[in-house]
């Protein structure tokens, strides 16, 4: 990258010139300092290419250059952005919704680092039993050797297992297969090889075995050693050999802790029971920590609280006077707890673990933490801060902004929901279409300037009113008619979570939007309760649903190595085409050759993943391309077999358009990529890493395998905020396949937070009217209109709104 001449320093805007990075057409663009600016588009535009891609990329590249040489030879590795100069740019600040999920140890306390300040509180202004010592702050903490208990090391939950998980079936020996917890294959052979040779009976049904015998094979913590002798095999002699016992319970243990195979680790899971640990009774700290108390509580205790509660016990403690130190700490912690709230999380609790947590609430928690940061001339870059955002909550959300820019700051901000791009100084809108199609800036400027851009996909939406403009109808034409439920599944007495003896009707046969502000409970009522009622009754003869499909925005997969390919068995197909290859059948190579994942034809240097990780000392980790294949997964030689004139890395390399058109010839191919481009993912890679993956595309990837199977029967899927992510253009592609499953005589039910697929929805489930101990309950529950006209809900108003836009 070179560097035009700089312009005066009190130029105020951030000008780029010549951005090429992924679809980015050599793109010019002046953004202003100082200002909130909004860049939109449908999905795979470019406008994340733009915002984190050039610009967040170029402000981290400018501040490793001035680092040790050490870490600048580190990030030379990872290269620069694509594009010629960037000028006027201050240093910048990521609030990407990152991909990877957060560790089990990871909560909204070490998050927002209020867990930190609750230690201090505790440590300096806690009431100590008479003669104990003062602890310090790490003594209060789950995650420190000096805090966490000792019998489940802070994790407050232990797994054990039993006779019961281990030998189901107690009527079968130990031949037949008694134990199911052991490996299957040779390893299982030979555990009972080993049993017999000392002297047990492996021929009697389970239950026969002496008491005795039966603790020691299953528990024994002793790992004999004795010569096997194998029976001799009709077509092989098989030698004698020296065999080690492991009972059945050390090795689930083993495998559930050290294994690196998921399938391996989720069945060694299913012989364990998961209950809190019997000696901190799931509060995770030694007793020394537990014996402190504040305001009259343990800081357990305190954790548990919903961030709102635990205001008010801080402010109850603060007026009581409780001293100088306690005085400065608890007005600590209710400046932090204020911007949590605020963004309607006050339902959350510390010690709620962060794997638990939406992308969107892990994002507004560390926002909310930015604003106690006190920095000053920086760009804070945010991905969707309004994913799974209420839209009563969208105005708090806006205040937040405000105030990052009001404190001397400028913020970028990549978003679909239009109440925030309403509300932006400046707007930069890029497209027109996603991939190849995209990678223009429309329109750059203030908001009301994209009207007149009858190109734009945005400018239809933002002013409905305008040339071309289709409205919050979302143009999908005439209002459709309400659908007549064939059935349903009725919910009573759910008590899970904030839930408490809820009951809900859900209709089968119409298209169903559960509803509320965040925390109210949605996810609990969908994806657990309803999931598991549905689940359990799959096989009964008269239920109507004879499959259920859960569709979650959780990763594809969570190394370079998975993709989208991958995922929807596409690439089973693409490399059976390479195999046939008049080249392949000469040198006499198998599908195997052409896989990633095993040793032949892919590059050692990188085993196939095309990225090799980078530790960056001070910073998280990150993935570069390959210095050997330059990202292409396999060695050269794999790279000379060519299908249609392409090798199979310029295959992975084609976008799912592209693909479409390529394998147009190949129903297997075809099937798939008709699939995914109806759902609107056209623009994506099909080699694609899924760390590159959004969650929303994630969950559309999912959608789009489903919807390439064959349907027997009535199936109920589940979506939790499908619409995350998506642009309204895009929204409206994802609804046309959602309503055709129920025209299909199909069920959906989806937790959503768009008004405009609410009021498009057969029945609404509306619940609340809060978030955490606040919600829980049904408020409401009917056709759209119905829900509108319900008093005491916070969606109603809303859903009104949409109803008569």
């Amino acid at each position: 990258m070179h560097q035009s001449a700089a312009p005066p320093a009190h130029d105020p805007y951030v000008r780029v010139r010549g951005a090429r990075e992924h679809n980015l057409r050599g793109v010019d663009v002046d953004i202003p300092r100082d200002a909130l600016t909004v860049f939109t588009g449908v999905s795979g535009s470019g406008k994340s290419s733009l915002a984190f891609g050039t610009l967040f990329a170029e402000a981290q590249r400018r501040y490793f250059e001035s680092v040790a040489p050490y870490a600048r030879r580190l990030i030379h590795q990872i290269g620069a952005p694509k594009v010629d100069s960037v000028t006027g740019l201050p240093p910048a600040v990521s609030l990407e919704q990152r991909r990877s999920s957060p560790g089990s140890r990871s909560s909204v306390g070490t998050v927002t680092t209020l867990s930190n300040s609750l230690r201090m509180l505790y440590s300096r202004a806690g009431t100590y039993p008479p003669g104990a010592e003062r602890l310090d702050s790490d003594s209060f903490s789950p995650n420190t050797v000096a805090g966490a208990c000792p019998s489940c090391q802070g994790l407050g939950r232990v797994h054990r297992t039993s006779e019961e998980l281990l030998v189901p079936e107690p009527g079968l020996s130990i031949r037949q297969g008694a134990i199911a917890a052991w490996p299957g294959a040779w390893q299982g052979k030979n555990l009972r090889d080993i049993l017999e040779a000392l002297g047990h009976d492996v021929d009697a049904p389970w239950r026969e075995l002496a008491a005795e015998d039966r603790e020691w094979i299953l528990f024994t913590e002793e790992q004999p050693v004795v010569t096997v002798h194998p029976v001799r095999e009709a077509d092989r002699i098989q030698r004698p050999y020296q065999g080690t016992y492991m009972s059945a319970h050390r090795y689930v243990m083993r495998t559930f802790s050290d294994s690196k195979s998921a399938t391996l680790r989720a069945r060694a899971e299913s012989f364990l029971t998961d209950s809190p640990c019997p000696v901190c009774e799931g509060r995770r700290l030694r007793p020394e920590a537990l014996a402190v108390t504040f305001a009259g509580r343990t800081i357990a205790e305190l954790a548990a609280l919903a961030l709102t509660e635990l205001d008010g016990v801080l402010s109850a403690a603060h007026g009581s006077g409780e001293g100088e130190a306690a005085r400065v700490l608890t007005e600590d912690l209710r400046s932090r707890i204020g911007p949590v709230t605020e963004l309607g999380l006050g339902y959350l609790s510390l010690d709620r673990g962060a794997p638990t947590l939406s992308a969107g609430e892990l994002q507004r928690l560390r926002l909310a933490t930015q604003l106690r940061s006190g920095l000053f001339g920086v760009v804070y870059v945010l991905d969707e801060p309004s994913a799974g955002l209420h839209p009563a909550d969208t105005e708090a959300l806006l205040g937040v902004l405000d105030r990052l820019k009001e404190a001397g700051n400028t913020v970028f901000v990549v978003e679909h929901q239009l109440d925030v791009v309403r509300h932006a100084d400046w707007l930069v809108d890029v497209g027109p279409l996603a991939g190849e199609h995209g990678g223009h800036i429309l329109h750059s400027g203030p908001p009301e300037g994209l009207a007149a851009v009858t190109e734009s996909a945005t400018a239809r939406y933002l002013f409905p009113s305008a040339p071309g403009g289709e409205g919050p109808a979302r143009g999908r034409g005439e209002p459709r008619s309400v659908r007549e439920a064939t059935g349903s599944v009725r919910l009573t007495g759910v008590d899970r979570h904030n839930l408490r003896d809820v009951a809900a009707e859900f209709p089968l046969g119409v298209f169903t939007a559960v509803t509320g502000v965040s925390g109210s409970g949605k996810s609990t009522l969908v994806g657990q309760a309803l999931a598991r009622e549905v689940g359990g009754r799959l096989r009964e003869p008269r239920f109507p649903v004879r499959r259920l499909v859960e569709v979650d925005q959780k990763p594809i997969g969570r190394t370079p190595r998975s993709n989208l390919a991958t995922y929807t068995g596409l690439f089973d197909v693409v490399r059976r085409l390479f195999t046939e290859a008049p080249e392949s059948r000469a040198r006499g190579w198998k599908a195997g050759r052409f896989s990633f994942n095993v040793p032949g034809g892919r590059c050692e240097s990188c085993q196939g993943e095309g990225f090799v990780s980078v530790e960056l000392l001070f910073l998280p980790s990150t993935y570069a391309p390959c210095p050997e294949c330059a990202g292409a997964r396999y060695n050269a030689e794999t790279l000379e077999v060519r299908y249609s004139g392409l090798n199979i890395a310029e295959v992975l390399s084609l976008t799912v358009e592209a693909a479409a058109s390529f394998f147009a010839g190949v129903p297997a191919a075809a099937r798939s990529l008709g699939a995914l481009s109806d759902i609107g993912l056209g623009y994506l890679r099909l080699g694609q890493p899924a760390t590159e993956l959004s969650g929303g595309e994630a969950q559309r990837i999912k959608l789009a395998t489903e919807l390439q199977r064959l349907r027997h029967g009535h199936t109920l899927y589940l979506l939790d905020e499908p619409t995350t992510g998506l642009h309204p253009a895009d929204v409206e592609v994802l609804l046309r396949q959602l309503h055709g499953l129920v025209d299909a005589g199909h069920s959906v039910v989806v937790v959503e937070h768009d008004m405009a697929v609410v009021a498009g929805a057969d029945w609404v489930i509306d619940l609340g009217p809060g978030g955490g101990a606040d919600g829980g309950r049904v408020v409401a529950s009917g056709t759209p209109a119905e829900v509108a006209r319900a008093a005491g809900s916070r969606t109603a108003a809303h859903l009104a709104r949409a109803l008569t836009a």
